[in-house]
């Protein structure tokens, strides 16, 4: 193949191609009738063997080095491209990972580090999970829309409030259970209007959407995992007070 076609099978230019060639690092082996020069089979390879090095980072001198070590076969530079290639898509995937985190901390509207959202939910957060989900469903709604705007502002310190408002919430929840105060009771109320305003510190939240959002307590199992969890039967008992406060408000 003359220098031309192999620069368009591995996507580099013929200056590049040249530059190898008068280095001596790819050096064409054969020649036309004409006096140009070819890359056998073999030129080919150990050129796409040079492009791993430098996709790798290594400079033309340690790849020149390695490639020309006598002790080394060619078996052994694929292992050795092989085991680095593995660590360069590692980091690339953490570095992923990472990205991914941020984008979905963007889309809570959070002005958090992953590690301040771990730190301040727990392991058990549903918020990263969750995210995609609801824009997906709700992206459009004034209620998103209004909870991107008021959570923007919010730092570390107000998110970690939410979270102790809302533990304490939870564990009076289950302390009415466990006490057997009726569901429809005045008692119960006061809970569901507690809860009502935690919800409305991100949007405008009246009792029927407030209703709405009680029933996936019962219909998403991630949600009803949560409440069950603090005590068995919770995420029904949630459900079935804040249903009973919105009909008394009729």
């Amino acid at each position: 193949m003359q220098v031309g076609a192999v620069a368009r099978l591995v996507n580099v230019s013929v200056r590049t191609l040249h530059h190898y060639d008068e280095i001596a690092l790819v050096v064409p082996s054969g020649r036309t009738p004409k006096g140009y020069r070819t890359y056998s089979s073999a030129d080919v390879e150990r050129l796409h063997q040079v492009l791993t090095y430098r996709e790798l980072g290594f400079p033309l001198e340690t790849v020149a080095a390695l490639l020309d070590d006598p002790g080394v076969d060619a078996m052994a530079h694929l292992r050795r491209q092989r085991d680095l290639l593995n660590e360069r898509i590692d980091h690339l995937h953490a570095m992923a990972a990472a990205v991914d985190k941020m984008m979905e901390a963007k889309k809570m509207g959070m002005q958090l580090t992953p590690e301040e959202q771990r730190e301040i939910f727990g392991d058990n957060w549903l918020g990263e999970e969750y995210a995609e989900e609801a824009e997906q469903r709700w992206g459009e709604t004034d209620a998103w829309k209004q909870s991107q705007e008021r959570t923007a502002s919010f730092t570390k310190d107000d998110w970690a409030a939410i979270k102790d408002e809302t533990d304490r919430l939870e564990a009076d929840f289950a302390a009415a259970l466990q006490n057997a105060v009726a569901a429809d009771s005045a008692e119960a109320g006061v809970l569901a209007e507690r809860h009502r305003a935690t919800i409305a510190r991100h949007y405008d939240c009246n009792h029927e959407m407030h209703v709405n959002l009680a029933e996936t307590y019962i219909s998403d199992e991630r949600f009803a995992k949560h409440y069950n969890d603090i005590a068995p039967g919770l995420a029904q008992y949630v459900r079935d007070v804040i249903v009973a406060n919105a009909a008394r408000q009729e």
